[in-house]
């Protein structure tokens, strides 16, 4: 496996794709950054670092539907005609050039339901339709199911369904260098179920998930019990002990879910705007979407458990002194 890193100023940072089987019978890429020209010449020179083209790819596999993993699939796929792969779940979104994150807020009302100011909705609608051009032009798609096997070059992917951050995010576990002639490890490519350094984002980061937290929440428990030696993520660098990333990422939301309780406490209702407010101050850009969209996720969360109750004003707190602990087990 080789990894390529690709600059990204819209997002997060520094993605990763993963080239498998360059000296195989099946050349793959996982993942493809964004669809910008600094991006695609990146890609295009760590491919060729590798002796790959374009146009030698037979197989991309995509983590999750977000711009800047897939957003450069089509492009590859009219220069080779490789086989691009993704979630059943995501699907949708990768084939067709209408589904976006502004198309998924207008379809569920979500303005109106996490309480955003018009002048902030305004803005980030601005700044969505700024950036359409990175989503690139669109591929075919086959799709895959969780446990799903793929050969590529010496490697064997299996794809392991984590979503949350989105409906569709599957991370690919497959057998590590091992050490010393030992057993060989088992790593996993975790796209942005575990980052190296930011929580990824729920609620905000694909409004099509049920249950946003509880989901992303079994996705690492999951990760946590499959013991992974490494995990190789989207962004950024190596995860040398997954399943302690995981379990921080945990408490992080357990504690976040405290201060959303507090906030509750002090204001008697809110709305998911107000409580993003408190939490996370001034909002610009993409963090109108991920602010709000994390903080109802974690209101929608307690109110599956019976420790807030949604009215016409917002969230109204009624057991004031839940067993926290209990929601994250």
């Amino acid at each position: 496996m080789k990894r390529i890193q690709l600059g990204n100023t819209v997002f997060e940072g520094r993605n990763d794709a993963y080239l498998f089987g360059a000296d195989g019978d099946t050349t793959a890429l996982v993942d493809t950054g964004v669809a910008t020209e600094d991006a695609r010449e990146q890609l295009r020179a760590g491919l060729a670092d590798h002796g790959v083209s374009f146009s030698d790819l037979d197989v991309v596999l995509l983590t999750h539907w977000h711009h800047d993993h897939a957003g450069l699939a089509g492009e590859i796929q009219r220069a080779s005609g490789a086989t691009v792969y993704v979630h059943e779940a995501d699907a949708p979104m990768v084939e067709s050039a209408d589904s976006t994150h502004a198309e998924e807020i207008a379809e569920r009302d979500l303005f109106e339901r996490w309480g955003t100011p018009d002048e902030k909705a305004a803005e980030l609608l601005d700044f969505l339709d700024l950036h359409a051009e990175i989503q690139g032009d669109p591929p075919t798609v086959e799709t895959f199911a969780d446990g799903d096997r793929f050969e590529v070059g010496t490697a064997e992917l299996e794809a392991v369904h984590l979503p949350g951050h989105a409906a569709g995010l599957t991370g690919f576990a497959f057998d590590g260098d091992g050490d010393q002639g030992g057993d060989q490890p088992r790593e996993l490519l975790s796209g942005d179920a575990l980052l190296p350094k930011y929580t990824p984002n729920v609620g905000g980061a694909d409004p099509r998930v049920e249950d946003p937290l509880g989901t992303y929440l079994d996705s690492l428990a999951r990760i946590v019990d499959g013991d992974y030696a490494r995990a190789w993520p989207g962004h950024r660098d190596a995860i040398d002990d997954p399943a302690g990333r995981a379990r921080e990422i945990i408490d992080h939301h357990r504690e976040r879910t405290e201060r959303v309780l507090e906030v509750l406490r002090e204001r008697g209702v809110a709305d998911p705007w107000t409580v993003s407010a408190d939490l996370f101050g001034e909002l610009s850009d993409i963090h109108v979407m991920h602010g709000p969209g994390e903080a109802w996720a974690h209101l929608d969360h307690l109110d599956r458990h019976g420790v807030v109750e949604r009215t016409d004003a917002g969230y109204e707190l009624v057991d004031d002194a839940p067993d926290v602990d209990a929601l994250f087990e």
